[in-house]
């Protein structure tokens, strides 16, 4: 590196260190009523955080397309969040989801998450002759429709059908060169897996965003069948952190937030300043963690009212 890059790279540095924090969160489309209320309840909750943006899921082969629409549509309608739905690319056409995406920008969408998307439960993914194959071939094909700020996904931990950890660094490469804006990462427990991934992606000449997802846990047994499909590492600490807690909630929340909380302290400590959260339709624990990281609903930042004369 000569000395002209190094001081580029040490100002880099330097200006994230000074950036202001972004969070953005994820949620899913709700299955009955009671969950469509837990989910609007949690929507309310940290709406007053204001997010970079909140994204919508897709469900495995497609199967909410019409809720994931649907949700979209009441956030644009009752809330003034930027909705970021989900794509993906499993059991559509190429039409059918092109006509989806023009639909979005319609109604004044302009970011995407872009995936492959997963196919049924035990099934493998088969590309459709007249579907999008890959990621990559979304990205391009979104960009026929419009000029999308396009997210899309990163694995610290390889994707589990990648055939090695340089492939899936290639592939990531190449739907950033294809024209996404920001990688959002799979949910990761340690810390260093992902720093040193950033650090490869990096050298790999990504210059996009590479923001870490982060997942509080709810529910312990629910975590680990989440990181079983998607091959995330469980430490071991953190196993012995919950062990012995399954009945006691109170308990569990705490151990839950210390936890999130030191993932995203250390993460700051390396200059990282945007974070997505994992929320499953819940926001107690992301409230929670980003009151403590420094961010502040709307109305606190809001000046005091003169008294009335």
């Amino acid at each position: 590196m000569n000395e002209q890059a190094a001081k580029d790279r040490v100002v880099e540095t330097l200006d994230k260190f000074n950036a202001p924090v972004e969070v953005s969160f994820e949620f899913f489309p709700p299955g009955n009523a009671e969950m469509e209320a837990t989910l609007w309840s949690s929507i309310q909750r940290l709406a007053p955080l204001r997010p970079r943006f909140v994204s919508v899921t897709y469900g495995a082969d497609g199967s909410t397309r019409e809720r994931t629409h649907n949700v979209v549509t009441r956030i644009l309608n009752e809330t003034s969040l930027t909705a970021v739905p989900h794509l993906t690319c499993v059991n559509a056409s190429r039409d059918e989801v092109l006509d989806i995406a023009r639909n979005y920008w319609s109604r004044g969408i302009r970011h995407l998450v872009a995936l492959r998307g997963d196919p049924a439960p035990g099934t493998k993914f088969t590309a459709r002759p007249d579907g999008f194959a890959y990621a990559v071939d979304l990205v391009k094909g979104l960009q026929t429709v419009g000029d999308f700020e396009l997210s899309v996904a990163a694995y610290p931990e390889t994707h589990p059908e990648a055939p090695s950890a340089q492939f899936d660094l290639d592939y990531l490469k190449a739907k950033i060169d294809a024209g996404a804006t920001r990688a959002i990462t799979q949910f990761f427990f340690d810390t260093d897996t992902y720093l040193r991934f950033r650090d490869r992606c990096v050298a790999a000449g990504i210059k996009a965003s590479i923001v870490p997802g982060i997942l509080p846990i709810t529910r312990f047994p629910q975590m680990q069948r989440f990181a079983q499909r998607c091959g995330t590492a469980i430490p071991a600490s953190l196993i012995e952190r919950f062990a012995g807690i399954d009945d006691d909630a109170a308990t569990r929340q705490m151990v839950s937030f210390a936890f999130a909380l030191e993932q995203v302290q250390k993460l700051q400590a390396h200059g990282i300043n945007e974070f997505h959260f994992y929320t499953l339709n819940r926001s107690e624990l992301t409230f929670a963690i980003c009151h403590a990281m420094g961010i502040r609903s709307a109305q606190e930042d809001e000046p005091p009212r003169a008294a009335a004369m």
